[in-house]
């Protein structure tokens, strides 16, 4: 196996200190991370673009998952990205899309969809 690079090396020290300080809800440390803060949740179709709205992002999923964390699974290196495979889990203690709190844990974990892709590159849905 090849020896990892020095950009390699710093891209992972980043994803990990992202998701680290997310599960110490170290905000401030976890918006460092960014080069500009940006969140799309391709499944919904949310964006949170900024500073300010990635801290209300967060600020509204911690309200409905006070004990929400990250477990990391599996971390690739790509030729121009980290691959980062992860768990989230947490407990619904706070109202989520209307719905009340249930009280039930959740383990969550997402994959990309080719057909969101493909829309965007102007060959299928958007």
């Amino acid at each position: 196996m090849p020896a990892r690079t020095a950009l390699e090396a710093q891209r992972e020290a980043t994803v990990r200190e992202h998701m680290e300080s997310e599960n110490r809800l170290d905000l401030d440390t976890t918006m460092a991370t960014f080069a500009r803060p940006r969140y799309e949740i391709i499944a919904t179709g949310q964006v949170y673009d900024g500073a300010a709205a990635v801290r209300a992002y967060f600020a509204s999923s911690r309200a409905s998952f006070p004990d929400q964390r990250n477990e990391l699974v599996s971390l690739r290196h790509a030729e121009d990205a980290v691959i980062v495979e992860f768990d989230l889990l947490g407990t619904q203690r706070g109202e989520l899309l209307g719905f009340p709190p249930s009280g039930r844990e959740l383990c969550e974990r997402v994959y990309f969809d080719a057909l969101t892709i493909l829309g965007q590159l102007g060959h299928g849905p958007t």
